[in-house]
């Protein structure tokens, strides 16, 4: 009876359950500011998820800064192309959990085909700073997820724009943006080149 009681007043009180967002994020970065308190483990988080609308309400926990504090994307040309259609390859590595809302966005621009991938790093932060139950560790490489796209048909900028309306808050981790220039690619099944290899055609 006692337990039961004191199981009562907790759950009234401070709650048996964490919230929606630590439950999603984890406890060890929200506790402790780490993304796992186990050394040399980093968890391998599935981002092929159904959209239930948990990963925008996690976004929008995040606070928002001014927009002139977002990082410019980096455009690197290639010298020469193969085609007379301008074909060009986006990078999108951003942190794993806001994948859905990135896929979504583009997505809703035309964008049919991606290549993603599980990966790792970080950036001039480090990491960012980290901290296990108050005292400061050394800068970690971080689990992100990498998207490739290659356009010729939907205009480069409307990718970029989508990418950073459904990644931008504004604060270290948002991710960043490569655009490259493809000199051509192939289609294996077809043979085709440049342009029509880019094609949904049956």
């Amino acid at each position: 009876a006692c337990i039961t009681v004191t199981f009562l007043i907790i759950k009234k009180t401070i709650g048996l359950r964490v919230n929606r967002h630590e439950e999603v994020v984890g406890l060890d970065a929200t506790e402790h500011g780490l993304q796992s308190s186990y050394a040399d483990f980093i968890p391998s988080m599935h981002i092929e998820t159904t959209a239930s609308g948990k990963e925008k309400e996690v976004a929008n926990v995040i606070p928002v800064v001014s927009e002139e504090k977002a990082v410019p994307v980096a455009h690197r040309k290639a010298e020469n192309t193969a085609s007379d259609v301008k074909m060009t390859k986006v990078d999108i590595i951003t942190s794993m959990e806001k994948f859905d809302q990135l896929k979504s966005a583009l997505y809703a621009i035309g964008i049919t085909g991606m290549t993603v991938t599980n990966t790792m790093g970080c950036g001039m932060m480090k990491g960012k700073t980290e901290y296990y139950r108050g005292v400061p560790v050394t800068p970690q490489l971080l689990p992100k997820v990498k998207v490739e796209v290659v356009v010729c048909k939907v205009p480069v900028d409307d990718v970029v724009s989508a990418a950073k309306n459904a990644l931008y808050t504004g604060n270290v981790g948002d991710g960043k943006i490569f655009v490259y220039d493809v000199e051509d690619v192939m289609k294996i099944r077809t043979g085709e080149s440049g342009y029509d290899a880019l094609q949904d055609n049956a």
